[in-house]
């Protein structure tokens, strides 16, 4: 059943609001970006805008949380991650020169204040390292990995790999393949 009526006008309109904020962000960075400038793109008054989202914070982690939906793989229907997932989500990225550049911006600026964001990427963080911890052990168990590996040093330095590599990447995206080198150092865990 679709959803008819004032609120799925007000959804619509939220969606062209998020697809004008990602682009913007994406494009300009947070800071360069205007709550003005993503209410013009999306056809919009600031006021009707900010109507959608109360903050440009509430609109930036709301991006940050959509962009997550959307990498999500369609064959692992669960809000589950593993190893090969952060590789692929890895790959993606490279795609996205803008959105990774935005990411490690924002996630470093959010380190130094009790904000939202902060609380976002640290529950994200959390999570993740979880759920990668929760592979690796899947991966002892099945013989893959040697058991005296400690599953969440292995999760924490995947993460802390896939995140400094993304830097390295920014800095010189010729001569930095990003998956394949989470693939090696996962290979290397694997092999050990």
């Amino acid at each position: 059943m679709s959803v008819r009526g004032p609120y799925a006008k007000g959804l619509a309109k939220r969606h062209e609001i998020l697809d004008a904020a990602l682009e913007l962000f994406a494009q300009k960075g947070y800071d360069r970006t205007s709550v003005r400038e993503i209410a013009r793109q999306a056809g919009l008054s600031q006021a009707g805008l900010l109507h959608h989202f109360s903050t440009k914070e509430d609109l930036f982690l709301e991006v940050l949380r959509r962009r997550d939906d959307r990498s999500s793989d369609s064959a692992e229907p669960t809000h589950t991650h593993s190893v090969d997932r952060l590789i692929r989500a890895v790959d993606r990225n490279a795609n996205e020169p803008g959105l990774v550049r935005l990411f490690v911006a924002m996630s470093a600026e959010s380190a130094e204040d009790e904000s939202e964001a902060r609380a976002f990427f640290a529950a994200r963080y959390e999570w993740l390292l979880e759920q990668i911890a929760e592979d690796v052990r899947a991966h002892q168990v099945a013989g893959d990995i040697a058991a005296d590996l400690d599953a969440d040093d292995a999760a924490s330095l995947l993460v802390a790999a896939a995140d400094g590599l993304q830097i390295q990447w920014l800095l010189n995206p010729e001569s930095v393949d990003m998956p394949a080198r989470i693939r090696t150092l996962w290979d290397a865990l694997k092999n050990r």
